[in-house]
């Protein structure tokens, strides 16, 4: 099994102009553009995901938030500040993958529940 294959690693991190969508490509060849919100909405952050299984909050009113910042942290992920102020969850690159790869599933079940 090749490296790629383990543990994908991200060639690039592309911010829009308009600082909406944030392009992930990885070493594995998948390249995803993950719009603002969805980003938001799924935060790992605590404050969205809750300290446990089963309490995920439903954020809703999101859907001009952008992208105000990019910041490494260390060499396993990115800390994405939001210009709604939101800047606590730290973005791996295997949870990046792992929106990227389940994006239109979330992304459908997200829309549902907020309805």
């Amino acid at each position: 099994m090749t490296q790629a294959a383990e543990r994908p690693w991200p060639l690039e991190l592309r911010l829009d102009a308009a600082k909406t969508t944030l392009t992930v490509s990885f070493d594995t060849g998948e390249r995803f553009a993950l719009p603002a919100e969805y980003l938001r909405v799924e935060s790992p952050s605590a404050e969205v995901q809750g300290h446990g299984p089963g309490q995920k909050q439903i954020v809703r009113g999101k859907e001009h938030v952008a992208i105000a910042a990019l910041e490494p942290v260390g060499n396993y992920a990115v800390r994405i500040r939001f210009d709604d102020g939101h800047d606590t969850g730290l973005f791996s690159w295997e949870y990046l993958l792992e929106l990227g790869r389940e994006h239109k599933q979330r992304w459908a079940a997200y829309r549902k529940s907020t309805g």
